[in-house]
């Protein structure tokens, strides 16, 4: 009994070492594979055994194509006017044969309904693909450009980025959906030796083997099932920064009243407020910069310095009196005041102030 029990013990350690080391592949036997099976049958003749007789049968396997296509991650924020904005996807190839895919994304209908909710509102433009050269999942400036995604292995799964440019009239919380479809594509060699992608017929022989499209429908509404395209829906969303100006003015002196209730008559100082906010929730502001040409019946007031990055009293609608000193006065070509403000987060503002007298 003990020898028994060990030797079972072999076996079955044995038999997972066999299972451990083979790999399943979700797609199964590779298409031009052949199965072979030979049956034997063994007699005798007057009691005498014969030479077995056997029969082969060869089946090849034939290609049996299925993929998919998703859009990875949240919807992409973009702003307005903004060049190679990036959407990632991914391409899976659970056929047993490798395939190229023909790529093409499209926008969706003005209304429609996007992958990560809203509405679609504006179209994006210039479609560019590019291959997942370092295979970070990442878009970067190294990455290939590609016209079609070739070669993917039985199991594989790739990254492509797509850029495209948002128009410069999209505004705050607008959404662009899009669509790539993919298209399955068999590999031929070409006249010049290298690797051509051709058109694959359902049911039809090529090569060794015959086409069967198994995939199903995408979410994109570009495909149906066994049509060999899939298609997934992904989105681009506007984040911009929302910004009103205000240009208010203040009587602070004149030639007859001083400081008591001043008038604007010729002589009279009048200080300028620019009062910049950003709606909430909107995308912050950067490089804020201000020109604010002088009115020819006005003379800039040197003694009094550009002051950039005030606060504003919301409660009374006026201008406090501070700011830092660093804004500019030029005389030429046009008398006119600039200044810079800090970056402009959402519900944020600040203000400008400078002084002019009334000519």
């Amino acid at each position: 009994m003990t020898f028994t029990s060990k030797l079972l013990g072999a076996v079955s350690f044995a038999a997972l070492s066999v299972l451990g080391a083979t790999t399943a592949s979700a797609a199964g036997t590779l298409a031009g594979s052949t199965i072979t099976n030979t049956v034997s049958v063994n007699f005798n003749v007057g009691g005498v055994a014969q030479t077995a007789s056997s029969a082969s049968n060869v089946i090849t396997v034939d290609r049996k194509v299925n993929f998919t296509v998703v859009n990875t991650g949240s919807t992409t924020a973009v702003s307005p006017g903004q060049t190679g904005a990036v959407t990632t996807w991914q391409v899976t190839n659970s056929s047993n044969d490798t395939l190229s895919f023909g790529l093409a994304a499209t926008n969706q209908t003005t209304g429609a309904t996007a992958q990560h909710g809203g509405t679609d509102a504006f179209d994006v433009a210039s479609f560019t693909y590019y291959a997942d050269t370092a295979g970070t999942g990442v878009y970067a400036a190294g990455d290939a450009v590609i016209t079609s995604l070739n070669d993917v292995a039985p199991d594989a799964t790739k990254t492509i980025f797509v850029l495209a440019n948002v128009p410069s009239s999209a505004t705050n919380t607008q959404v662009a959906g899009v669509v790539l479809t993919a298209t399955g594509q068999g590999s031929a060699a070409s006249s010049t030796g290298t690797t051509a992608n051709q058109t694959l017929v359902n049911g039809t022989k090529q090569g060794t083997s015959f086409t069967v499209f198994a995939d199903g429908v995408g979410t994109g509404g570009t495909d149906v099932a066994n049509d060999d395209k899939m298609s997934a829906k992904g989105d681009y969303t506007v984040s911009a920064a929302q910004l009103t100006v205000q240009k208010l003015s203040t009587i602070i002196s004149d030639p007859i009243n001083g400081t008591t209730s001043p008038k604007a008559i010729p002589g009279a100082v009048v200080e300028y407020c620019i009062v910049v906010a950003n709606a909430a929730g909107a995308a912050t502001a950067t490089n804020l910069a201000i020109g604010d040409p002088l009115p020819s019946q006005t003379s800039y007031v040197a003694s009094f310095n550009v002051l950039q990055n005030g606060t504003f009293n919301n409660g009374t609608s006026t201008c406090n009196a501070d700011g830092a000193a660093g804004g500019t006065y030029s005389a030429a070509p046009t008398p006119t005041v600039s200044g810079t403000l800090n970056n402009l987060a959402a519900g944020a503002t600040e203000t400008l102030r400078f002084r002019v007298t009334i000519n």
